[in-house]
């Protein structure tokens, strides 16, 4: 840990983990296409739609989605007979006894019009059809709406298919009649995080459920506003807090680092830009975490003696170039770093740059947290 004399980073404040997403935005796209396919059906109610969604994607690319008994006990409809009777109505046929023969073994349920071919209603590829129908198993599942009714877990997987993380969405048009009044509850089991007239807000615990990240449209300048003005570097540092100014003084003269003025002032006064993470560099995070199985420790320890040589923290390039002997795209390198930060080994002044140092996990008589869940 630091010297006591040493100077210290301004106080910290919350850092937000990354949002590690069920769906990509096309297979959030795919996921909508599901819903609304099984809301045009001609299905009375929530026990019979919640059923045939998970049926649905099932048989999406061969048009037998197989069901056991454990599978739909595990849906806690209110009344599974009556919603088998439903999806029996549409012609959909089961080849077996779902409600009273081994509930381990499966049974096919073919779907008329889905599976492979022209005209398909739910022309998913194989990863694609994967991937959502884990999105479904995981978001009717979700701890705030697990134990709920059948109509609030199917207006749970329409709010977090039409719904993005930390932004106001409205109501899906398709939502489903049987769900609408349900949508106070959502609230109030913290599904949501805000409700309002035909708004609504996805609740922290469930953002990675959201099946929508459309970039919002660019804010569009009047043309007769003033130009931002460039403050000057030392102008810059004469609008600092004094912490603020000892801290840059500190990464500014390192003897150690070494780094130029232009680097030092880019990097202290540009606006931050928030990292997107895609499926590649998720993929390369988990083949390093498997190298890697357990890296807080050293990753608090290095922190801390870099701290006390440098008076300063490492940067996210300095970080892990020191620690590890791979190198690391630049992705990988924010995402490693945000993953130690969210699991307690490491916090940070953001967005203050060269302020990482040894977080909460790395306390004495503080227990190492468990193991947070890799992005994905």
């Amino acid at each position: 840990m630091p010297s006591p004399g040493a100077p210290t980073a301004p106080t910290p404040t919350n850092t937000a983990p990354p949002v590690a997403y069920l769906l990509t935005e096309q297979q959030g796209a795919a996921a909508r296409t599901l819903l609304a396919y099984v809301a045009s059906l001609p299905l009375r109610t929530a026990d019979a739609q919640l059923l045939a969604v998970v049926v649905a994607i099932r048989a999406a690319r061969t048009g037998v989605g197989n069901l056991t008994g454990q599978d739909l006990r595990s849906l806690r409809l209110g009344d599974a007979e009556a919603a088998i009777a439903e999806i029996t109505g549409l012609g959909w046929q089961a080849r077996g006894d779902l409600t009273g023969g081994n509930p381990d073994v499966p049974v096919g349920i073919v779907v008329p019009g889905l599976g492979e071919g022209p005209g398909t209603g739910l022309p998913f590829g194989k990863v694609m059809r994967s991937r959502v129908s884990g999105w479904t198993t995981r978001t009717v599942n979700a701890k705030p709406v697990k134990k709920g009714p059948p109509a609030m877990r199917l207006a749970a997987l329409y709010l977090a298919a039409h719904g993005e993380a930390g932004r106001r969405r409205a109501v899906p048009a398709g939502l489903p009649a049987t769900c609408r009044a349900i949508l106070p509850d959502l609230l109030a089991k913290g599904f949501l995080s805000e409700l309002d007239g035909d708004g609504y807000v996805l609740g922290e615990a469930v953002r990675h459920t959201a099946g929508d990240r459309t970039p919002p449209p660019a804010p569009v300048r009047p043309p007769d506003a003033p130009a931002e003005q460039q403050l000057s570097w030392d102008d810059w540092k004469a609008q600092a807090s004094a912490a603020l100014r000892r801290h840059v003084e500190n990464v500014e003269g390192c003897t150690l680092c070494g780094l130029s003025t232009e680097r030092v002032s880019e990097a202290f006064m540009r606006k931050p830009v928030p990292a997107q993470f895609d499926d590649k560099a998720r993929a390369a995070y988990a083949r390093w975490r498997e190298a890697e199985p357990d890296p807080g420790p050293r990753a608090a320890e290095f922190a801390a003696a870099f701290r006390a040589e440098h008076h300063h923290g490492p940067s996210v390039r300095q970080f892990c170039q020191g620690l590890y002997a791979r190198k690391q795209s630049r992705r990988l390198r924010i995402l490693i770093v945000r993953q130690l930060i969210a699991e307690g080994w490491l916090t940070n002044t953001e967005p203050v740059p060269w302020t990482l140092r040894p977080g909460r996990a790395a306390q004495p008589g503080v227990p190492a947290p468990a193991r947070a869940r890799r992005p994905g």
